[in-house]
């Protein structure tokens, strides 16, 4: 039987105009296309089309279990030229594929503040300031994915014009500190309060045995915005642990290459190849594990609107908890058969083997009892 609660059309047609919203219009007016996926083999070239208000290249990513809480886009700036200029009252995170270039943001008091990047660099935009892109190359378009919780302000006010020119300064976001965009910041625990990263790629990670197999983990809070961000890393011959949680988290790889897999709970996983510049976004409370089969370590950027907070009373997300205890992580020792045997045979395909057992071992010595 299948488990895709499809229904009759005669029921779907009484919802029809309920599935349309004030975002997707605005998305179709800009004349871009939302590609409904939650799978991106290349985020590096995915097609795009002429944005004419921005003067660029772009695409929006997104499906229906996260558009209303945040989206993606990717955008293209044409060599040698710049996107026009824009304020919006939603936060924005981007994450730097190709080319190099700088932004200039600056706020109504006239404070103007002025950086470069390159790829592999990661910032926020603060709220409602205007900033503008520019290419660094003339030869070369520069490539960039952004998230946004845009869908959500769209969707509340209804009102484009207020959206996008509503003059008013967020002076504690934003006051032109000219250090603003320096590559610096506050470490707090595994949060790394900053707004600009130069290299996403080789930034040095805080272990997270928590999340297994030995791997890194640094979790981000940019431009003092409500998004979230993080990067985590796993060894060669490894896998993170199964785990689910809200709407909304875009995996993009940085690095490696290998597969994850997803399921909602009660049903058999898929499988998802990647490598650098693929993107991985799980739908809601859909359990999803990362498995490295490269000879290299693999790293990944997951860019997060939290709009629903699922964590613990101390704080904890509970996707770092056994599901054991209550959370919703899925330990080594209670995962699939299946999961250990396909890991194998992809590590074999490249003449290796698992490096899991201090891992298997390590989480043996601490592992809550079963619940009867």
């Amino acid at each position: 039987m299948s488990k895709n609660a499809i229904v009759s059309d005669e029921l779907a047609k009484k919802f029809a105009t309920e599935k349309e919203s004030p975002y997707t219009r605005w998305v179709a007016a800009e004349g871009l296309d939302i590609i409904s996926a939650h799978y991106v083999p290349s985020l590096t070239t995915v097609d795009l089309k002429p944005w004419g208000r921005r003067g660029g290249k772009g695409v929006f990513i997104n499906h229906e279990a996260s558009r209303t809480s945040n989206d993606c886009y990717v955008c293209e700036i044409p060599p040698g030229k710049q996107l026009e200029p824009q304020r919006q009252l939603f936060e924005e995170m981007i994450y730097v594929l190709s080319g190099r270039g700088s932004t200039t943001v600056w706020n109504d008091a006239g404070q103007r503040v002025s950086f470069e990047w390159q790829t592999g660099s990661l910032f926020a935009i603060p709220l409602n300031a205007t900033c503008q892109h520019f290419n660094g190359s003339g030869k070369d378009a520069a490539r960039f994915v952004a998230v946004t919780n845009g869908p959500s302000v769209i969707n509340l006010y209804e009102d484009i014009d207020f959206v996008f020119n509503t003059k008013y300064d967020f002076k504690n976001r934003f006051s032109g500190e000219p250090d603003y965009f320096d590559n610096k910041g506050e470490q707090k625990g595994l949060l790394l309060e900053t707004n600009f990263v130069a290299d996403a790629v080789n930034l040095p990670l805080i272990s997270a045995k928590e999340r297994g197999a030995g791997g890194g983990h640094i979790r981000f809070n940019m431009a003092k915005g409500s998004m979230n961000s993080h990067i985590s890393q796993f060894p060669v011959g490894t896998y993170k642990k199964a785990h689910c949680h809200g709407p909304g988290a875009h995996v993009i790889i940085l690095s490696g290459e290998g597969y994850s897999l997803m399921w909602p709970e009660g049903e058999e996983p898929k499988r998802y190849e990647w490598e650098t510049g693929s993107m991985i976004v799980p739908p809601n409370l859909w359990f999803h594990q990362h498995f490295n089969t490269g000879k290299a370590p693999a790293r990944y950027l997951a860019f997060k609107h939290e709009v629903v907070s699922i964590r613990n009373a101390q704080g904890v997300p509970k996707a770092w908890i056994s599901k054991r205890v209550g959370g919703d992580q899925i330990d080594y020792a209670d995962e699939a058969p299946l999961v250990r045997n396909l890991f194998a045979e992809a590590l074999a395909r490249n003449g290796l083997e698992p490096r899991m057992n201090d891992a298997y071992q390590a989480e043996l010595a601490d592992l809550p009892p079963k619940a009867a």
